[in-house]
């Protein structure tokens, strides 16, 4: 687990563990986390409630793959910011993890950074990236987030 930002921490799926009030865990991955949180395997049908996202007290459960072609929903961005948020904002510090530590996790955090904090510039996913960069040398996004991020950047509150 690497402090990127005081309360923010990026971790990889070993240091996956249930959210508490003092820390609220973003799982940013479908397996094994989303698949054990909302009970199945393989693939969720795309019209059931959860598909997308499960939310807890503490946690919330992204159904989300680094795909190289963008398979990204505007929604799963917007549902991770209003969550993060709105516990950041309560005093909670944050967990964000995938699989590895390297992709989605950090770049939902360099999100959070430019559209909320201010941590780092929000002008572009570029300059926020640069940025990011200096802060998690490590940062090593898929080709299609960064491609998401990069196209979808101005929409997403």
């Amino acid at each position: 687990m690497v402090k990127i930002e005081d309360r923010i921490y990026i971790g990889a799926v070993e240091e996956c563990r249930a959210g508490t009030e003092q820390l609220a865990v973003i799982h940013a991955c479908k397996s094994p986390c989303h698949q054990q949180a909302v009970g199945y395997r393989g693939s969720l049908p795309n019209n059931h409630p959860n598909y997308l996202v499960l939310q807890g007290d503490h946690d919330l459960y992204l159904n989300i793959i680094d795909p190289p072609v963008p398979l990204f929903k505007a929604e799963t961005f917007e549902r991770f910011m209003a969550f993060a948020r709105s516990k950041y904002d309560s005093g909670a510090s944050q967990l964000i993890h995938c699989n590895q530590g390297e992709s989605r996790a950090p770049s939902l955090a360099l999100l959070f950074l430019a559209k909320h904090i201010g941590a780092v510039p929000n002008s572009s996913y570029t300059d926020a990236r640069r940025a990011f960069e200096r802060i998690f040398p490590t940062y090593q996004p898929g080709v299609g987030i960064q491609r998401f991020l990069s196209d979808n950047w101005s929409f997403i509150q």
